[in-house]
């Protein structure tokens, strides 16, 4: 039996073109004439040292700098450890006993696992290991439609690396800073009379300088409660890509009590930032007590909200199990220091969906919108909607 991209059967080309698939199910953006150039990569700087080739094919099959650590584990794994050829060795000898395995970023042993059907049935072992992960168009368009809640373990996995790829741009305003421009009201006296030493003293060109303009500073709170246990991982993965240029950004996450997750949201790998998350926090999937950890932001965190600029997100369902109350006195205390509080509520799948829990309404009081986020297509009509909320 051939198998295409096998590193045995000794054809570069298919090699290579299998190594594109493997790269592509570990969710780098790998396309024919991304392959095409790899192959061209390795004919023109040979094959006889490893490095050479493995810095040649980087430099045309990776785009972004996140990406160079999963690229090089992957190419180690598929063109020269033994432990790959074992697994793809074992698949054809099911007597073979497979060796341990040694630890790797979660999207690399992805990649290296055999191939799973859609449904979640597993290849049979007398099938070829084909590294693919291509997708039709009408399954694209279903998981951008989905439900996150309602996805299988194997669609859920493809739509949390399509999430990264969403964009987020976060509204910008203008500071007080100023900044060198040509539509500003205040003049450049420096740069004019420079450049007017230049024509002789005549000013030719009046300079002038206008105020620079930032991103808003972003403050998310993401629910970590049982109900929002779907949403929780791929919602922090979706922020941590779309937000990953943004120079103010803290993040937190909140059940019983505040977690803050800043500090793994610095990380550039989303994988890592996911084992950061997942550390740090202790009380996944339990309850839900916004009041008391929006006390504890204020009493702990309250120089994370810049003035009065901060867009604060609140990602939860609202199902909170604290005293209204103290929700409410925490809400208005939250709200007079921000530019826009949003709620972005999964719930809002449902049609005719109305907030009723205690939590809830108090919430809903308080917060200039309600957003929905419980798709791909929700998450990509984010962006329009904070523009539309803030021009308002």
């Amino acid at each position: 039996m051939t198998t295409l991209g096998d590193a045995r059967t000794g054809k570069l080309a298919d090699n290579i073109a299998g190594f594109g698939r493997a790269l592509r199910r570990a969710g780098l953006r790998v396309d024919s004439s991304r392959i095409a150039l790899a192959q061209q990569a390795a004919q023109l700087v040979g094959v006889d040292d490893k490095g050479d080739l493995g810095a040649a094919m980087e430099a045309v099959l990776v785009s972004r700098e996140q990406e160079r650590a999963v690229f090089r584990e992957l190419f180690d794994a598929f063109f020269r450890d033994p432990e790959l050829a074992h697994r793809l060795l074992a698949q054809m000898l099911p007597s073979q006993k497979s060796a341990p395995k040694p630890q790797r970023r979660p999207r690399v042993a992805e990649a290296l696992a055999p191939q799973k059907r859609f449904g979640g049935a597993e290849r049979k072992p007398d099938q070829e290991v084909e590294f693919d992960a291509a997708m039709t168009a009408s399954t694209l368009a279903r998981l951008k439609h989905a439900d996150f809640n309602a996805l299988s373990a194997s669609e859920f996995h493809l739509v949390e690396r399509l999430a990264r790829d969403v964009a987020l741009p976060v509204p910008e305003v203008e500071m007080r800073r100023m900044r060198p421009g040509m539509r500003g009201k205040q003049l450049n006296w420096a740069r004019t009379l420079r450049h007017a030493a230049h024509t002789g003293g005549e000013l030719m060109v009046l300079r002038r300088m206008q105020r620079s303009r930032e991103p808003l500073p972003l403050l998310v709170l993401v629910d970590i409660s049982g109900s929002m246990e779907r949403y929780a991982r791929l919602l922090l993965a979706f922020l941590h890509a779309a937000t990953r240029a943004h120079r103010r950004r803290d993040v937190f996450a909140f059940g019983t009590h505040l977690t803050d997750l800043t500090p793994a949201f610095r990380l550039a790998d989303t994988d890592a930032m996911l084992a950061a998350a997942s550390a740090a926090i202790d009380d996944f999937a339990g309850g839900t007590r916004l009041g008391e950890s929006l006390a504890t932001l204020r009493q702990r965190h309250a120089r994370r909200l810049v003035g009065r600029r901060s867009l604060v997100l609140i990602i939860s369902d609202g199902l909170d199990t604290g005293e209204p109350e103290d929700l409410a006195r925490e809400l208005d205390w939250l709200t007079h220091r921000c530019r826009r509080l949003l709620w972005l509520n999964p719930l809002l799948r449902f049609e005719g969906y109305a907030p009723l829990a205690r939590g809830a309404a108090v919430l809903h009081r308080h917060a200039h919108a309600m957003l929905a986020v419980h798709n791909l297509s929700k998450l990509e009509e984010l962006a329009a909607s904070l523009a539309g909320l803030l021009d308002r």
